[in-house]
Parts: structure tokens; C-alpha cells; sequence
């Protein structure tokens, strides 16, 4: 859906509030991002509502995708946590909506039937989803009678998602990424220096270049200009067959950042 619609370059704004969301997602629409990532839990909406509304842009002109949470997945608590959103983001809908997490690895389906209904209520263009294993999107893809646009995962050169990439295969689910860089940990790696001084290119660049050719939408955040144009600026160049090789060899590492650890209801990953 994101490579349909020319939004594989997402700005993501976690976990970025008040004054300084605003400096950066006015930048990054300057730099020419037009999609944005957003999501209840990250306490930016109204934010960036105010920015939206400031913007010379045209609603149609912006992609806007957000999320819900895990504590609204009830019947008395989803549909009016969206309605919240849309009247924080200042928008009659946004493009996708996704369920933020899975509820662990207990029934998936009726969060799903919340967040259909609110596609059927206008809320939302597209649903999607976002940290779902294989076992969970391959679920949602018979339960669903919306196409679901995305799953968001964390994806980076450390860890291997080749069963999420796999299972998109089987079910049409396209994956997109976050924490794309690995919050800086790839940059330890010469590999990306060495791939980016041969294009003239950043090592982010490198990066990033490598999960789209995957055909995985990248959400990544800055609130700096010059690695703002950077990360939009990844279509210009292409790695080659070895040069990819090289970098998905890395995932041995096996370097998840949001792991059990941190986020206590993850679901079993892959």
C-alpha cells in the first residue's frame, strides 16, 4: 500500500512532543515528507494537528497513519479513542489505522473487529497492523474483510524478520519498519561506511536503501535538516545482489531492540 501510493518514506514521530514535534515535522514537510507516522500512545497528536493546520498543504496532500493501544482494545473504548485522535490531528480521518500491538498472544480477532468497524464508520481510509507475528498476521488475514495495508515491525540490518517477510508473501500483508537504523547500533558496523563512501551517500542512507529494495516502507525520525533530507533522499542510488547479501548477513546479530524486556505484553516474536 506505501509503495502504491508513493509514501515508503514515512516520517516517524516517536518520540518527539510539543515544540520540538512541531520543528521537526515542519522541516521534514518542507524536505518533502508527506507521510507521517503517529500513534495515540506516542502523546504527539494534537501537536501535530496544529502543525497540519498551519501548513500550506492540502489534507490530500498529507498521508497520516496512527495507532491504538492495547489499553482502548474494548467495545466502550475504541471507537471513541479514535474520534479522540481525528479531533487532536484536526482531520475527518486518517489514511491508515493500525492496532498498535497485538493483545499478547491471546485472541487477536476481536480488536480486529474494533478496528474494522472503525473503517466502516469513516474513520480511517486503510487499517493495518502493527508488531504482529506470523502466526498473528496469517489470523488477520482470514479474519479481515479489509485488505490490511501493513504490518509495522521493528526491521533492521541486526535481527532476521525472514519469517515476517516470508508470511507477507503468503498473506499480501506488506511489512514496514521501525527503529530502522537499530537506534543507532548499525553505525558500528564499517560495512555501511564502506557501501556509502562508494555512492556518495550516508551510511543511514545505506541503510535504509536496504530495506526498501526489500520492499519494506521505512519510518524514520530526525529532527535534524540535513539527516532529515538525507533519510528522504534514498531513492537515487541501488546496492548491488553482493552488497545486500552482505548487509543481511549482519542479522546473525540477532539485535532486538523492543524485545519482552521492554514491552512486557509483546506477543511470542519469531
Amino acid at each position: 500500500m506505501y509503495f502504491e501510493t508513493g509514501h515508503e518514506r514515512a516520517f516517524g514521530t516517536f518520540p518527539l512532543k510539543g515544540d520540538d514535534l512541531q520543528s521537526a515535522l515542519e522541516t521534514a514537510l518542507d524536505v518533502g515528507y508527506r507521510a507521517i507516522d503517529t500513534a495515540q500512545m506516542y502523546a504527539n497528536e494534537a501537536a501535530i494537528g496544529e502543525v497540519l493546520q498551519r501548513s500550506t498543504l492540502q489534507r490530500n496532500d498529507v498521508f497520516i497513519t496512527s495507532k491504538v493501544p492495547t489499553s482502548e482494545f474494548s467495545e466502550e473504548k475504541f471507537i471513541p479513542s479514535v474520534k479522540q485522535s481525528l479531533s487532536d490531528l484536526q482531520v475527518d480521518d486518517v489514511d491508515v489505522l493500525l492496532v498498535h500491538w497485538p493483545p499478547g498472544d491471546d485472541d487477536v480477532r476481536p480488536s480486529l473487529d474494533w478496528l474494522q468497524q472503525a473503517k466502516q464508520q469513516g474513520l480511517t481510509k486503510h487499517i493495518g497492523i502493527s508488531n504482529y507475528n506470523s502466526i498473528q498476521m496469517r489470523t488477520a488475514k482470514a479474519h479481515c474483510q479489509y485488505p490490511l495495508v501493513t504490518n509495522q515491525v521493528e526491521f533492521h540490518p541486526l535481527i532476521d524478520q525472514s519469517t515476517l517477510q516470508n508470511t507477507t508473501k503468503e498473506t499480501g500483508i506488506p511489512l514496514a519498519s521501525y527503529c530502522s537504523v537499530a537506534r543507532g547500533k548499525v553505525f558500528s558496523y564499517p560495512v555501511f561506511e564502506k557501501i556509502a563512501d562508494k555512492y556518495n551517500v550516508t551510511a543511514a542512507q545505506v541503510v535504509l536503501r536496504w530495506i526498501i529494495q526489500q520492499g519494506v516502507s521505512i519510518n524514520a525520525m530526525s529532527t535534524k535538516r540535513e539527516n532529515l533530507k538525507a533519510n528522504f533522499d534514498v531513492l537515487g542510488f541501488a546496492l548491488t545482489e553482493d552488497e545486500m547479501q552482505s548487509i543481511t548477513a549482519l542479522n546473525q546479530a540477532a539485535y532486538r531492540i523492543v524485545d519482552k524486556a521492554l514491552v512486557p505484553w509483546a506477543p511470542t516474536w519469531d
